[in-house]
């Protein structure tokens, strides 16, 4: 059942990808550019952003930092102006393993800056935005971490959950309005973040496989996009859980 229009003709689509310099965001650039849509980067590194820029005829690098209100609402605005936007995406995230015996306070504020604050700066200028032109799509990059607690997330899990929770309340105000929303809950992926586990990580899967799984998603018109399905939908099982029996086997699984 479609949730969301379906997108399947990218040719000539504006698309905003915030946090798009490395990982899942970087490959939804490339697979975007080559289904021939204007693709629009913005992230911290500069540098990365124009790399793209320069390899990817007609897209545009346009750095910005989340964390920093004015910085992203300017962007917007540099974006919105320009003409209709298509699809916001983001996909900016930060994250640390990080267990209750070994809390770090100012990390887990940055999980919280990066993975949620900058989410809620974009809100209010995208959302009247795709009001005013009357479509368009709005996506945010999750985790399966959201969907209940796990060992060694203490900082991450909480702010996917915020995600999922955040995407889920703007579809019900915002599909009557004609506007699609989607959430993307990955399993592992291989990128920079993931890059620093130093556990077996099951199902693990690359940047590219990734993209493509959240394009096939947004033709669907789907509303959740989880991948890959062999792990994602193991975890959603455990969702229906009662507590007892599914803290008895997350220790279990994941006990050293």
């Amino acid at each position: 059942m479609s949730l969301n229009p379906r997108i399947t003709d990218w040719h000539g689509r504006r698309t905003w990808l915030v946090g798009a310099s490395s990982g899942i965001g970087l490959a939804l650039a490339e697979a975007l550019h080559a289904r021939g849509a204007q693709v629009i980067v913005s992230a911290r590194n500069a540098a990365a952003l124009q790399a793209f820029a320069d390899t990817h005829p007609g897209s545009m690098a346009l750095p910005l930092d989340v964390t920093d209100a004015p910085s992203l609402g300017a962007a917007c605005a540099r974006v919105t102006t320009r003409g209709p936007v298509d699809l916001v995406c983001y996909c900016a995230g930060h994250y640390h393993a990080m267990r209750a015996t070994q809390i770090d306070t100012h990390d887990l504020l940055r999980h919280q800056a990066v993975n949620v604050t900058g989410a809620l700066h974009l809100l209010a200028p995208v959302v009247q935005a795709l009001l005013v032109q009357g479509h368009g799509h709005l996506s945010f990059i999750s985790s399966v971490a959201g969907f209940r607690g796990l060992p060694k997330s203490l900082a991450y899990g909480p702010t996917k959950a915020a995600l999922i929770n955040l995407a889920e309340t703007l579809y019900l105000d915002l599909s009557p309005h004609g506007l699609g929303v989607s959430v993307i809950n990955p399993g592992f992926v291989a990128t920079p973040l993931t890059a620093q586990n130093d556990f077996h990580m099951p199902a693990l899967i690359q940047p590219a496989e990734a993209a493509e799984a959240i394009l096939r998603g947004w033709a669907r018109g789907a509303f959740e996009i989880h991948f890959p399905k062999r792990f994602t939908g193991l975890l959603k099982l455990l969702r229906c859980l009662p507590y007892p029996l599914y803290f008895a086997l997350v220790r279990r699984i994941t006990q050293p």
